[in-house]
């Protein structure tokens, strides 16, 4: 396969969001979700055969690429997913927007989500001029769980969509059949639309855990579900923009198409090239890849165990570790995220997912790079922190 995950491209001094946010200082960024590792040879491949081809006009979902879609799908989760219930996108964050304005489309129904949770659904609510409501995640033995009762709590009788993010960003929870049933249940006696943010659904790290589709959990809970994919976080493609929607609901599609009118731009024809090539030939890279980061998050939650002042739930899924940092001594005002940039990391700020004192650590790297952050994670916890 050609998967040299030891030695990816150097991406400093590159149009990289990541390298670049710390362009010119020793930090190591360790934040956004995108991974350091080259796209899988046969994307690169199938993108080189496109440009070959010399000419990128106005194009379309063909019915190559739909077939793979829909054979992925199939073999991965045995979902049976019709044609017509796909939507396609260019990139997931516009999917939780669209998905918001269309089930609010006749005046504001409210968003009900649980925190912490990936930015864009906090700030999706706001930007389709809807309240949002939100519930927090507890922890049961260790492991991250949803709080129904929190759920039911935060409701209000004009909220109409529940935002689940499954596998979940940033804890790393891959919700089972019973935790998902609990929410489908919920779903259901509040009469809420789902929208289903399961772009990490390929990277379960765990063995004995598989993803399973919220839709897929019965007829009922398919008609009021949208749910969100994208090859771009298992395969390292997000900057291509391609995602999509399965929405099983013909009234729930035609509403979300509607939205979309005038204001989302189709696919680009490139990002249409990798994802069929994505989905059809690289099955044996990402078992590679999930071997590589099984190993970086195993080492990682070993070391976060042995430092005083931080601790972490296990990772299931994505390769993003949640890491609770309230026990450090720092100097007031000062957050967490913050020191640890004066340490030389760079780590995404848990207030940005709703839950300050927390860090989201991206260990989609090379061993080399997680070596070098974890010594200075431990240089940083062992000395004083700035008086700043």
């Amino acid at each position: 396969m050609n998967a040299d995950f030891h030695h990816p491209p150097d991406r400093r001094d590159s149009d990289s969001v990541k390298w670049g946010k710390y362009a010119g200082r020793d930090i190591l960024p360790l934040w956004v979700a995108d991974m350091d590792f080259a796209a899988p040879p046969a994307v690169r491949a199938a993108l080189e055969a496109r440009v070959a081809h010399g000419v990128f006009g106005y194009g379309a979902p063909g019915s190559a690429l739909i077939d793979a879609a829909l054979a992925y799908l199939e073999d991965a989760y045995g979902w049976r997913v019709q044609p017509a219930w796909l939507v396609w996108l260019p990139g997931l964050v516009t999917g939780i927007n669209v998905a918001v304005r269309s089930v609010g489309a006749d005046g504001a129904a409210g968003v009900l989500t649980c925190v912490p949770v990936y930015p864009p659904f906090l700030a999706a609510p706001k930007h389709g001029a809807q309240p949002l409501r939100t519930a927090a995640l507890t922890q049961i033995d260790g492991r991250w769980a949803m709080d129904i009762a929190a759920l039911e709590a935060a409701c209000l009788p004009g909220t109409r969509l529940l935002l689940l993010c499954h596998p979940h960003n940033p804890v790393g929870c891959s919700w089972s059949r019973a935790e998902l049933t609990q929410i489908a249940g919920f779903a259901a006696r509040h009469n809420l639309v789902v929208c289903s943010d399961e772009i990490h659904c390929d990277l379960i790290l765990d063995t004995d855990r598989r993803h399973l589709p919220f839709a897929m959990l019965g007829e009922a809970a398919a008609g009021r579900s949208i749910t969100l994919m994208a090859p771009s976080k298992t395969f390292n493609i997000p900057g291509l923009g391609c995602a999509f929607a399965v929405i099983p609901d013909t009234g729930l599609r035609q509403r979300f198409l509607r939205v979309m009118q005038g204001i989302v731009p189709h696919v680009n024809v490139l990002a249409l090239a990798a994802c069929e090539a994505a989905f059809r030939d690289c099955g044996a890279w990402r078992q590679d890849l999930l071997c590589l980061l099984r190993q970086n998050r195993d080492r990682l939650e070993a070391e976060v165990a042995a430092l005083p002042g931080l601790s972490m739930t296990h990772v299931e899924a994505t390769y993003l570790a949640w890491i609770d940092a309230r026990a450090l001594s720092l100097p007031e005002g000062l957050s967490p995220a913050a020191y640890f940039e004066t340490r030389g990391l760079g780590f995404s700020d848990g207030a940005d997912f709703g839950a300050p004192g927390w860090v989201r650590f991206n260990f989609g790297c090379a061993p080399e790079l997680l070596a070098r952050a974890l010594a200075r994670l431990r240089h940083a916890i062992e000395i004083p922190a700035p008086s700043a």
